[in-house]
């Protein structure tokens, strides 16, 4: 075991040391002038030593037993959803909460996000062709990821559900979509984008008067200051305007640690989960952002070079998976704030606190550092289906090869 850890990527566990220290400092400023909240980032360090645990756990095994039995994974997750949708409460106008106990909540949708990357890949490798066909294999994939993106949308939590929609076309792409199905698929997008900008603006008021008919009124509250800032209440650009100001305000270098005026004031409200970057960004300045946003870089950077290196079909899909879902998370999170796109409540990736959405991408890195770990194997029948071992069957080999080497 001691020679595999020496093997997993010190530069990825050294880059989450790191983004571990600024969301404890990060977090505690955003919280301590607020009596309710002052113990979180205590929480958050507990968090992150189970996140450590998993990203070693997870990553001492091989990665091709999760994307064997990434199907039942899909019915355990799709499972939670429904439970989710039938009996879970509300965070935030989020309905997809499980309660289980008085201080501690699960999201089954930021699980679904891994079981999703997994399962996708596991789908990919099962078509053993060199291109992926559009009835063959895109229509069914895209239905597979349906299932729960509607689930998602059902709980009113569009945010995570817009990335299911990420991490699809990331693992299409890296599946060997063909060039004019990506193409055409990105014509659609483009176009359904600027019809609906200019729909939305042109029937404004009606659309609004739709979404309170259906009670989803706080969406427009969150597109109105991205698209059409002159008809946003003060209510809905309350949020967006007050984090700009503090984000412009921080200069090159920042106000200091514990000096952020509009963080400290309150003016900037959830300034521990989705405003976290402009703690950052008001106390440390440009310079504390840009070495946030490098730290990310290099994350992924790293995890692209094991891609590269790794001698199968699932290791690239599934970190292409995983990227694709932190990309989205870090541009939709800091975009919002600088009024690139609209504010949907997405977390900073391993920054805001959340003990959900933390542990799962930790888990997602020790995915990856299985990866790492077991990507240099060529593809076997583990993946393929030919004379496969029963999974404690595996187990027992590992542990058995484990013992020998030592």
């Amino acid at each position: 075991m001691l020679r595999m850890l020496k093997k997993m990527d010190g530069v990825i566990l050294f880059v989450m040391l790191l983004l571990m220290i600024i969301s404890i400092f990060a977090i505690y400023s955003g919280t301590q002038t607020d009596s309710n909240l002052a113990n979180h980032h205590v929480k958050t360090i507990y968090f992150y030593i189970a996140g450590f645990i998993a990203v070693l756990m997870i990553g001492l095994v091989n990665y091709k037993l999760y994307v064997k039995y990434a199907f039942y994974l899909y019915g355990l997750g799709i499972i939670l959803l429904i439970l989710a949708n039938v009996l879970g409460s509300s965070i935030n106008n989020a309905n997809g909460w499980l309660k289980l106990s008085d201080n501690f909540s699960f999201q089954p949708a930021e699980l679904f996000k891994m079981i999703l990357i997994l399962f996708l890949a596991h789908l990919i490798v099962k078509r053993q062709r060199g291109t992926l066909e559009f009835w063959k294999d895109i229509v069914p994939i895209g239905c597979w990821a349906f299932i729960p993106f509607a689930l998602v949308m059902a709980q009113n939590d569009l945010g995570n559900a817009l990335g299911y929609v990420v991490i699809l076309a990331a693992v299409l792409w890296i599946g060997n979509m063909r060039l004019k199905h990506a193409l055409i698929a990105l014509a659609i997008v483009g176009v359904a984008f600027f019809g609906f900008v200019k729909a939305y603006t042109f029937y404004h008021d009606e659309v609004f008067t739709f979404l309170e008919k259906i009670k989803r009124e706080h969406w427009a509250e969150r597109i109105d200051p991205w698209l059409v800032p002159e008809k946003a209440t003060s209510k809905a650009s309350w949020h967006t305007k007050n984090a700009g100001l503090a984000i412009g305000s921080g200069g090159i270098i920042g106000k200091g640690y514990l000096q952020g005026t509009s963080v400290q004031s309150g003016r900037v409200p959830y300034t521990y989960s989705d405003s976290i970057f402009v703690v950052i960004a008001e106390e440390f300045g440009f310079v504390g952002a840009s070495i946030l946003i490098l730290l990310y870089f290099i994350l992924i950077h790293r995890m692209v070079l094991i891609a590269l290196k790794c001698r199968d079909r699932a290791g690239p899909v599934i970190i292409v998976g995983i990227i694709g879902m932190l990309l989205y998370q870090v541009f939709e999170n800091v975009g919002a704030f600088l009024g690139l796109m609209p504010l949907t409540g997405i977390t900073l990736p391993f920054i805001s606190y959340g003990g959900t959405s933390l542990l799962i991408n930790m888990a997602c890195i020790g995915v990856v550092m299985s990866i790492k770990l077991y990507g240099q194997e060529e593809e076997d029948e583990l993946l393929m289906g030919e004379q496969q071992p029963r999974l404690s069957e595996r187990l027992w080999n590992m542990l058995k090869k484990e013992k020998s080497a030592v």
